[in-house]
């Protein structure tokens, strides 16, 4: 060793040589923490050293731009008038009462709806680059609407200009997966009591070969044709008979039985059930009818989950349109593109980022290069609270979307660092009562780097197929940058 690596013992009073602090560090065993980059934990780990690992993003992605607009938006006078606009915001959200007062034709209810409009989920998108679930939808519904004779035709008439296509989110509805809504399609109507606007679904095809995950064979059209002339007109006839439901506390009480109200729905669907059936059985249909549509309803869990995103949808709404509020009211996917909305943000304006994976469980035969993007107006559960940043009422969701229980909880938990606020009318009984995480903060999502967890089903990328599995994913970071330069521009 070279006498630069060597210092004086002067403790002993002598010139004995001893290791420099930097070699003794180097010299023992090494219990390291490393911040961020995962490849200098595996190349510690390869020279022996024991290392914990940070997952740590500099804010805004350490985007000069990003933090400018951050800084911004934090001053301290800023700061102030977003916190209560934002506080306003989440008072919208939480204190909305959606109530299922309906359903009835899409060409009836939803604004803006004409026989050549085709609504689908997602911000907006061009007929050329939309996904194949989205083309397999848009065939299928021109199909069944008799607007084509056959696919071909049907696609022909899309390419033409004849057909308008919009977001479904833009006529005050949501649409699950490729959120395909025409015309014929029955919708449910859902009225916020508290602050009077009201929002729109289509009803569940169930799952798997269905029209939302793309699928468009004779099956797919035959179902449509029956949900048309019988299930949606019995279910109007029945809540004319029944009156309003409270979904807000159906969707309070599913979560307390095991249901996270996206893709896990067994118990909100027993619930809606037994809100529905007394008036059910008391239509003008034949018991034949009857019977048909009970068996419709327990052939799948599912049937329920359009119901929860059109309450969430009415409650967000409401919360749209805050001067200086940083709080997400959309989250939705098209399959190319994910779009968020923003409270303060009023109108028609979407930030977008390219549509990620879904990265879970595939079903048998299917393999990850099968899958299509991250799709759909879902992500509207999410948004409100539930879903994906409520796992933890439902340890069951795992088998579906894979992780473990504890992960479960641990996206719950997490997302509470980026939101403002708990629900207190929508619970977790795991994490001892407390609301579920309610009001996505733009500002909090880029400066911890944590982006929002969704659980969602996978659509085959082809058109005609469908449902092939389910998983985990999160929007692109490139939404919320581009929402808060928007801003940051909008408060200065």
């Amino acid at each position: 060793m070279s006498n630069a690596q060597r210092t004086p013992d002067h403790d002993n009073g002598n010139d004995t040589p001893r290791l420099a602090p930097v070699n003794a560090l180097f010299a023992s065993d090494l219990d390291v923490v490393n911040v961020g980059l995962a490849m200098f934990e595996d190349d510690l780990a390869a020279q022996g050293a024991k290392v914990t690992t940070l997952d740590w993003t500099p804010p805004g992605g350490g985007k000069p731009e990003i933090l400018d607009a951050l800084d911004a938006l934090e001053s301290p006078e800023a700061a102030a008038r977003i916190d209560a606009a934002n506080a306003l915001a989440v008072e919208r959200i939480t204190d909305s009462q959606p109530m299922l007062t309906g359903f009835g034709r899409a060409l009836d209810v939803v604004p803006g709806m004409t026989p050549t409009t085709i609504l689908h989920a997602g911000p907006p998108i061009t007929w050329d680059r939309m996904a194949g679930a989205m083309k397999g939808a848009v065939t299928g519904a021109l199909v069944f609407e008799g607007l084509a004779a056959d696919l071909d035709e049907a696609a022909e008439l899309a390419a033409s200009g004849a057909i308008t296509f919009s977001p479904c989110h833009e006529h005050d509805c949501v649409g699950s997966m490729a959120g395909v809504t025409s015309a014929s399609m029955y919708m449910h109507v859902v009225h916020n009591q508290t602050y009077g606007n009201t929002a729109y679904t289509n009803l569940s095809e169930q799952m798997a070969k269905i029209l939302r995950m793309g699928a468009n064979d004779a099956s797919v059209i035959e179902r449509l044709i029956w949900m048309r002339d019988v299930l949606g007109p019995m279910l109007q006839e029945a809540m004319e008979i029944g009156g309003p439901i409270d979904l807000r506390l159906l969707v309070s009480q599913a979560l307390h039985m095991g249901d996270e109200c996206h893709n896990r729905n067994i118990a909100g669907t027993v619930l809606l059930q037994q809100a529905l059936a007394p008036a059910l059985l008391q239509t003008r249909f034949t018991t034949e009818q009857k019977k048909e549509v009970f068996d419709f309803i327990a052939s799948s869990d599912y049937f329920s989950g359009p119901t929860w995103m059109a309450m969430a949808k009415a409650a967000l709404d409401a919360a749209h349109g805050i001067e200086g509020s940083t709080v997400v009211t959309t989250m939705a996917r098209n399959g190319v593109e994910f779009g968020i909305r923003v409270s303060g943000l009023p109108g028609d304006q979407w930030f977008t980022g390219p549509a990620q994976r879904v990265v879970g469980p595939m079903f048998a035969g299917y393999k990850p290069e099968d899958s299509g993007l991250d799709i759909g107006d879902s992500a509207i559960t999410e948004t409100y609270g539930f879903g994906g940043f409520a796992m933890s009422t439902a340890p069951a969701i795992v088998a579906l979307v894979g992780g473990t229980v504890q992960e479960a909880v641990g996206f719950t938990r997490e997302m509470g660092e980026i939101t403002t606020a708990q629900n207190p009318n929508v619970t977790i009984p795991a994490l001892d009562f407390q609301g579920i995480p309610t009001g996505i903060d733009v500002r909090k999502v880029l400066a911890t780097g944590i982006l929002p967890v969704i659980n969602t089903a996978i659509a085959h990328k082809e058109a005609g197929i469908g449902m092939i599995g389910a998983g985990i994913t999160h929007p692109p970071a490139e939404a919320f940058e581009k929402a808060a330069l928007a801003l940051s521009a909008a408060l200065n």
